[in-house]
């Protein structure tokens, strides 16, 4: 069963609806679904469809007919879509990601991409009866509630856990699963730090990715947990009332 976030999204006062990312094997509990355009070059960005997201479209990406941006097929399906030498220098001299094609072949190669289970993938809003095939929940957020967040994640990490929090270098898609190193463990990244899918986003908008294990610990805090303490109620008031 799919906990409840309500309390922690009143708390932080985040009016933007989280996002879901799903591996599954049967596309009809996601409905009404959004696919991108058929096109003979590279497809659009998974975060072309964030306003879609927010109306309550989720994006379906069949394994067998991805349609989306290379980076995107190789992050979320390990499919490589494009010549790896012109993607290295692409990557590495055209874009200036990394400070030579041999780092930038090295990183690729040491983060393969997220391995899907099921022919589907799906990214938009929480499906609370699909919860079993949940593997991300995705947070759109301000700085403020970015903080807020981030301790959130801190909050039952003992020292020689592995970091709650990471904030790792990748596609922005892959930000929000190919970065995890094992979705069992309770960690949340900082994403939206990808400068080629931010022009999607409002200037003002990050992403806080978590693990299925760290959205249950996020939906379990309560009136006892630094929600409704003073530090929390101090910056509120600092901003108005509200951190939005």
């Amino acid at each position: 069963m799919q906990p409840d976030p309500s309390f922690l999204l009143a708390s932080l006062d985040i009016a933007l609806p989280p996002t879901g990312l799903y591996d599954a094997p049967d596309p009809a509990p996601f409905e009404p679904l959004v696919r991108p355009p058929e096109t003979k070059g590279r497809g659009p960005s998974v975060f072309a469809f964030y306003e879609q997201w927010k109306r309550g479209q989720t994006l379906h990406l069949p394994k067998d007919d991805f349609r989306c941006c290379g980076g995107a097929a190789r992050s979320l399906s390990r499919m490589e879509t494009r010549d790896r030498e012109e993607f290295l220098h692409f990557l590495a001299i055209e874009e200036g990601l990394k400070s030579s094609e041999q780092l930038m072949g090295e990183w690729i190669d040491a983060n393969p991409g997220y391995l899907q289970e099921h022919p589907h993938l799906f990214i938009g809003p929480l499906k609370p009866d699909c919860f079993m095939y949940l593997k991300t929940v995705t947070f759109w957020v301000n700085p403020d509630q970015m903080s807020a967040l981030t301790l959130g994640a801190q909050y039952h990490s003992a020292p020689d856990d592995p970091p709650p929090v990471v904030a790792r270098f990748g596609a922005g898609c892959g930000q929000m699963i190919a970065v995890f190193d094992d979705l069992n463990v309770p960690q949340a990244q900082i994403g939206a730090i990808d400068i080629a899918m931010r022009d999607w986003l409002p200037p003002n908008i990050l992403a806080f990715t978590v693990t299925r294990p760290m959205f249950e610990q996020l939906c379990a805090f309560d009136e006892k947990s630094y929600l409704a303490k003073p530090f929390l109620g101090s910056l509120k008031k600092a901003r108005g009332g509200r951190l939005a």
